[in-house]
C-alpha cells in the first residue's frame, strides 16, 4: 500500500514572516509608483521640456528669412537646404507675416511671438520651405485676396523652383477658415485648421479636397461642435481628416521666460507673483479668465514693473491665452501638424 507522504509545514512564525516581507515590497513598489507618477505630472505641467523653450533651435536652425512687398502686402520666407515640402502659414486677426520671424537685420521690423516664432522653427528643421504672407485688412477675406493669395503663392514657388515639392497650408483663426477656402483653388496636398472650424457651410467641398486636420481647443464647446459637424461632412465626401485637441495648462514661474526671447527669468518670477497676488491664476496656477478678459496690463501698470519698459506685452498676452486654452495659436502641437503634412505627402 502507497503511503501518503506529507511535506512538513512551515512554522507559524515564518509564515508571518514570509507576508510581512510581501507587505513590506508591495507598499515600497506602491511608493515607487506614486513618486513616478508625481514626478511626471510635476514635469507636465511646468512645461519645462527642453523642446518647449525659445531657444530650443538655437544650435540646429536659425532664422534667415527674406522679404518683399509684393501686390501690397508683405511677404516673408526662408528656405531650408534640401526642403522636402512647401508650408504656407496664415495668421489671424489683427495678425502679420513678421510676427512668424525674430527681428533681425535681414528683418528689421519683425516681432517674432513666441507661438508662431516655434512653429516656423519646427517645420524649417522638419525642411520644410516656410512662406507667409500678410492680409490686406485686419482679417483676411474671401474674395480678391484669395485671388492675391494664390498668385503670390505661384510666383514664389515657380520663382524658387519649388514645384515639384508637396504643398502644405497653415491657418489660425480667421486664416484656417482662408486656408479652408483657399483649398478649393490650390492643389494642397494637406491642410491643417488652427482654432478654426472653415468654411465649408460655404461652399461646395469637393471630392478632391485636401486631407484636413483640425487643431483646436474643447474648451471652446461651439466651435469644438461645427468642427464635429464638418469633420463628418468632409469624412461622408471620402475626404481623410483627423483632430488635435489643445488642453489648457498652469502657469509657472520660469513659462514665461522659458517661451519669450529676451524676457529674463527675473521679470517671469514677478509677472507670476503678482498674477498670484492679483487672483489672477488659482491655487495651481491655471488661468481664471482668458488673458484678453483678464486685467493683467494695468495690474503690471500699477507695479514695480515698469511698464513702459515692458517689451513683450503681445508676447505675453498671447502665452496667458494660451495657457487658458481657449482661443490661440499654438506651436505646442507642431510635431503633430507636421506629421500629419509629412504622412500625405506621396
Amino acid at each position: 500500500m502507497l503511503k501518503r507522504v506529507t511535506k512538513p509545514t512551515k512554522p507559524w512564525h515564518g509564515v508571518q514572516k514570509n507576508r510581512a516581507a510581501v507587505l513590506i515590497a508591495l507598499v515600497l513598489i506602491l511608493m515607487v509608483l506614486v513618486f513616478l507618477l508625481k514626478n511626471e505630472v510635476k514635469h507636465d505641467a511646468s512645461f519645462t521640456l527642453p523642446q518647449l523653450k525659445w531657444n530650443s533651435f538655437r544650435s540646429s536652425v536659425q532664422f534667415q528669412p527674406s522679404l518683399e512687398f509684393m501686390n501690397a502686402t508683405d511677404v516673408i520666407w526662408q528656405i531650408p537646404k534640401s526642403a522636402k515640402a512647401v508650408l504656407f502659414l496664415a495668421h489671424g486677426c489683427n495678425g502679420r507675416a513678421a510676427n512668424f520671424w525674430d527681428r533681425s537685420p535681414s528683418c528689421p521690423n519683425c516681432v517674432g511671438l513666441p507661438e508662431e516664432r516655434l512653429i516656423v522653427l519646427h517645420a524649417l528643421e522638419r525642411k520644410f520651405a516656410v512662406l507667409t504672407i500678410s492680409s490686406t485688412g485686419k482679417c483676411w477675406t474671401f474674395g480678391k485676396e484669395k485671388k492675391n493669395v494664390k498668385g503670390i503663392i505661384k510666383w514664389w514657388i515657380a520663382k524658387h523652383k519649388l514645384e515639384k515639392l508637396p504643398l502644405t497650408a497653415l491657418g489660425a483663426s480667421s486664416g484656417g477658415h482662408f486656408v479652408s477656402a483657399l483649398a478649393t483653388e490650390m492643389r494642397f496636398s494637406s491642410i491643417a485648421l488652427m482654432i478654426a472650424e472653415g468654411v465649408f457651410d460655404a461652399m461646395d467641398i469637393p471630392r478632391d479636397y485636401p486631407p484636413t486636420l483640425f487643431v483646436h481647443m474643447p474648451k471652446d464647446h461651439s466651435r469644438m461642435r461645427r468642427i464635429g459637424d464638418n469633420m463628418k461632412a468632409l469624412k461622408e465626401k471620402g475626404i481623410s481628416v483627423a483632430e488635435v485637441k489643445c488642453l489648457e495648462f498652469p502657469l509657472t514661474p520660469n513659462l514665461l521666460s522659458d517661451r519669450i526671447p529676451g524676457l529674463d527669468q527675473t521679470i517671469s518670477i514677478k509677472l507670476f507673483n503678482l498674477f498670484i497676488e492679483k487672483g489672477f491664476i488659482d491655487e495651481k496656477g491655471y488661468m481664471k479668465n482668458d488673458g484678453r478678459g483678464t486685467r493683467w496690463k494695468k495690474a503690471v501698470k500699477e507695479g514695480e514693473l515698469s511698464y513702459d519698459k515692458l517689451e513683450w506685452i503681445n508676447h505675453i498676452q498671447e502665452e496667458l491665452n494660451l495657457a487658458f486654452g481657449y482661443h490661440e495659436m499654438t506651436s505646442l502641437q507642431s510635431e503633430q501638424i507636421l506629421n500629419w503634412f509629412e504622412s500625405h505627402m506621396s
